[in-house]
């Protein structure tokens, strides 16, 4: 067996390491990181709903406009209901839809825009309850809502 001396290696050769690859490696992953990270602000959102551009409304014999205010209020038509649970409204539903053109009626929803979702959630569930499908909202421009 042929074995190399110390002396053939150089006392004075030091290993190297070289850093281009290195760099190269780290460049992609930093690229790689920075155009898969989402930057995402998030902060208080300040809504103002409803605002929609449409076109006049056309006049509608089977409605029933059903009012919600801003403090949770229900208003069928120009009388307030009195009572705000699902039951209530869909008894209250039931007789003005009777009294209309039964199931065929278009309930429009005209609530206020800081009306409390619930409230709304609560009158959707009693048309279901009163057999009333035809469910529409209504809302304001966005010319009326900016001379607001």
């Amino acid at each position: 067996m042929n074995f190399r001396s110390r002396s053939s290696f150089g006392s004075s050769a030091e290993p190297e390491i070289n850093l281009i690859p290195f760099i190269d490696v780290l460049l992609v992953v930093l690229i790689f990181l920075m155009l898969s990270t989402t930057y995402s602000k998030f902060s208080e959102l300040q809504l103002k709903l409803p605002v929609a551009d449409t076109q006049a409304q056309r006049d509608r014999p089977k409605e029933l406009i059903v009012a919600v205010t801003a403090n949770g209020q229900v208003s069928l038509g120009a009388q307030p209901v009195a009572d705000r649970s699902v039951p209530g409204l869909a008894a209250a539903l039931s007789v003005a839809a009777a009294a209309g053109a039964g199931p065929q009626t278009v309930l429009v929803i005209s609530a206020d825009g800081n009306a409390p979702h619930q409230s709304v959630i609560s009158v959707m569930e009693a048309a279901q309850r009163a057999g009333l499908s035809q469910i529409t909202f209504a809302a304001q421009t966005s010319a009326s809502a900016g001379a607001r």
